[in-house]
């Protein structure tokens, strides 16, 4: 595996993990990327932002809502579950035990 794909997954499962703890398991892109930046030292451009989005889309863990101001991302009970470490999705980092 690549440094980038490391990167990548980790990336992935920080957004699973943020949204999980959020109430009604919902956030807004930009709150999503100063906390990805200040927890998990993930600083990505929007675009990035937006990709790694639209594939947790694709892969049924979020939902993902486009109105004019602001991506809105929602947890799906999957999403839930893969950041929880009980599913597992290919192009996404497991959590460590016990975290």
């Amino acid at each position: 595996m690549s440094f980038q794909d490391f990167e990548t997954e980790g990336r992935r499962l920080g957004v699973l993990r943020i949204l999980s703890r959020r109430n009604e398991y919902t956030t807004n892109e930009y709150s999503l990327n100063d906390e990805l930046a200040g927890a998990y030292a993930h600083n990505v451009s929007r675009d990035r932002l937006h990709g790694d989005l639209a594939w947790l889309e694709e892969q049924g863990l979020v939902i993902v809502q486009q109105p004019r101001a602001g991506w809105i991302v929602t947890l799906t009970a999957r999403g839930g579950d893969v950041a929880a470490g009980r599913a597992n999705v290919p192009g996404v980092a497991r959590p460590r035990p016990g975290v």
